[in-house]
């Protein structure tokens, strides 16, 4: 990973900077906790976040004991210097909760908010990897791993198809209803063929800025 100039990080008079941890695929903030130094400059070299405990005094790996590292995608400075933004890819939940964020006490909520679409993906992601590891009975995921990969690609072509047609017939109801039974069994596909959504959305993020033509011929 590309070191950024911590000369220029503005650390408090305990030697501290908050960090705030951002999920990449989401955007969703996982949780805040503090570097020093030494921490930042371990987090960096290795591309998984180091933290300084303030009440054992001491340094700490995330995920060394649970197994849920965050893998470092971006550090980011903010304009005053003195808070850090890590974007990282989340191997399990971020809380010691066992929430996937540590941000879900919701003290206002208003009614009727619908999270965004990625948080909602991700989520549904970890609960397919969840039932893939596990193979719970009467589980219709279970079902589809168990059935093969041939029976996950034929679900795929059908959702697709039923997509087209609801299209055709300009049901926005029902292109709603077959567009997230399509996205379902494409993240099944996913996890059968070991593809993170990290690695959809660091292609589409490529598309987007126009780094690279696109592999169809026809389009221009």
């Amino acid at each position: 990973m590309k070191d950024i100039d911590i000369t220029k990080v503005r650390f408090d008079a305990d030697g501290l900077v908050p960090a705030i941890i951002q999920e990449a695929a989401t955007g969703k903030i996982l949780m805040l906790a503090y570097m020093n130094m030494v921490s930042l400059q371990r987090s960096l070299a290795k591309g998984e976040t180091f933290f300084w405990s303030r009440s054992r005094g001491e340094l700490w790996h995330k995920g060394e004991t649970s197994g849920h590292v965050q893998h470092i995608r971006s550090v980011t400075l903010d304009c005053d210097g003195d808070a850090l933004l890590i974007s990282v890819d989340q191997t399990g939940n971020a809380c010691h909760t066992g929430e996937h964020s540590c941000f879900f006490d919701n003290l206002q909520k208003t009614d009727g908010a619908v999270p965004g679409l990625w948080e909602v993906i991700a989520q549904l992601q970890r609960v397919i990897a969840q039932r893939k590891k596990e193979l719970p009975a009467g589980s219709y995921t279970t079902y589809l791993f168990e059935s093969g990969l041939d029976k996950i690609l034929k679900k795929v072509g059908e959702e697709a198809s039923e997509t087209i047609i609801a299209a055709k017939n300009h049901n926005k109801s029902e292109m709603a209803w077959e567009i997230a039974d399509l996205l379902y069994h494409l993240l099944v596909l996913l996890e059968a063929e070991g593809l993170s959504t990290s690695e959809i959305a660091a292609e589409l993020s490529e598309r987007a800025g126009k780094k690279k033509e696109s592999r169809n011929p026809e389009k221009k």
